[in-house]
């Protein structure tokens, strides 16, 4: 860890740590060269790094003798997908296992069925992330199938190209060979309960009052919280919740995604980067959902990450 700031107190060596291998000569090296790559300061990189050789081994001791399903919640922009691949990392370099992620993104439904949506249920269902908006059963059957497939067996995992807004077509999916020992699931509303009647009855921003005023698109999309959604967000043996500080910090860090993905498609991409008034828009069709799980998660997740407003992790409620 040459060159890096102290690790917090909070992110010392745990009581299980005696349970993982020397972490830091196997994967110390990766890890630094992956954060240095996304980009990450060091302040952030340093905290992240040993974060997740916390996490790794944590979750190594959680799997006793059989394949696990690890639930990654997170606002947008809060840092779940990053985390989702350095734990993959670690624990692939780390520990010999053969860990899967996967993106409830990459199981959006095609831009032509969100289209279909739109005019036969809600015109806001066109816009991708809300339960509603997914395919389930693929989801469903993919990480079944990457946790009972035998030594020889492919299992393909799908993928989402946020660029044009429909799903990549099966010549770009991921191959996994064999069995996962570890399927990481990340997603905003991974482990997001269903709301009361009472508490969907006003709308809590512009967006539901002007698009949504009889409620009908957030019914909709809470009734799939009840039914098809279900069977998906009870498959994790272990959930972890990154806690955002609130939405202004959803809005901010999820423009520094949009900028960021924009630089890495290139010159072209300038047209894809929503402005503030499309972001804000955007983000409030996450914001009743988001609020709700900030409110209830916690007191429900195994681990909870606490971020601060400068994206700076403070400390874990769970993890002893």
């Amino acid at each position: 860890m040459s060159g890096l700031i102290p690790v917090p107190v909070w992110l010392e060596s745990a009581e299980h740590d005696e349970a993982r291998p020397d972490l830091e000569y196997a994967v110390g090296s990766t890890l630094d060269s992956r954060l240095r790559d996304l980009g990450i300061p060091p302040d952030c990189g340093n905290d992240l790094r040993a974060l997740t050789l916390r996490l790794a081994a944590w979750i190594k001791v959680q799997m006793g003798h059989g394949a696990l399903v690890i639930g990654v919640n997170g606002a947008q922009g809060s840092g779940k997908s990053t985390l989702a691949e350095l734990l993959t990392m670690t624990l692939s370099h780390g520990y010999g296992l053969r860990p899967a992620r996967l993106s409830i993104d990459d199981f959006y439904m095609t831009r032509d069925e969100r289209s279909e949506l739109a005019r036969s249920v809600h015109p806001l269902l066109v816009t991708r992330g809300v339960p509603g908006t997914h395919d389930v059963g693929l989801a469903l059957s993919t990480i079944h199938g990457l946790l009972g497939a035998d030594p020889g067996q492919t299992t393909l995992i799908p993928s989402f190209d946020k660029a044009s807004d429909d799903r990549r077509p099966r010549s770009g999916w991921t191959r996994f060979q064999g069995p996962a020992d570890v399927v990481i699931l990340e997603g905003w509303c991974i482990g997001a309960r269903p709301q009361d009647e009472a508490a969907l009855g006003s709308p809590i921003n512009v967006l539901e009052s002007e698009e949504d005023p009889d409620g009908s698109w957030r019914r909709y999309v809470n009734a799939q919280l009840i039914g098809a959604y279900a069977p998906l967000f009870q498959l994790p043996d272990r959930l972890i919740m990154l806690k955002v500080p609130g939405m202004a910090c959803v809005l901010r860090w999820r423009g520094m995604q949009e900028r960021k993905l924009a630089a890495n498609l290139g010159a072209d991409a300038a047209r894809l980067v929503m402005g503030r008034r499309a972001l804000r828009r955007f983000v409030m069709h996450y914001e009743r959902l988001t609020r709700a799980m900030l409110a209830d998660l916690p007191g429900r997740a195994d681990l909870t990450l606490v971020l601060d407003t400068r994206h700076h992790f403070t400390h874990i409620q769970g993890l002893h």
